[in-house]
């Protein structure tokens, strides 16, 4: 159980990492400024990280505040991947 743990641990790791890339790339298209390939990794780490955010904001739709909005469906994502990847490396 050790071995499958500390795998799992790793792809969870592996997705926080795109949640972290997602984050700052969204910033950075928030921004406008940034070279082309910006673009492209930005739609790749979409593309990694929508299909588990994707139903959580279904439950948990952005809040609006002012002019700007607040995903609380990545806050949650990313909450729940580091418990679950704590939970993974102490087995």
């Amino acid at each position: 159980m050790g071995l499958i743990a500390t795998l799992l641990g790793l792809v969870v790791s592996l997705f926080i990492l795109l949640l972290i890339v997602r984050m700052v790339l969204d910033w950075v298209a928030m921004a406008g400024r940034g070279p082309y390939w910006t673009v492209r990794a930005r739609a790749l780490a979409h593309a990694g990280t929508e299909p588990v955010i994707a139903p959580v904001r279904r439950v948990l739709p952005p809040i609006r505040a002012g002019g700007i909005g607040i995903d609380l469906a990545f806050t949650v994502v990313f909450v729940a991947a580091l418990i679950v990847r704590g939970i993974l490396f102490s087995l």
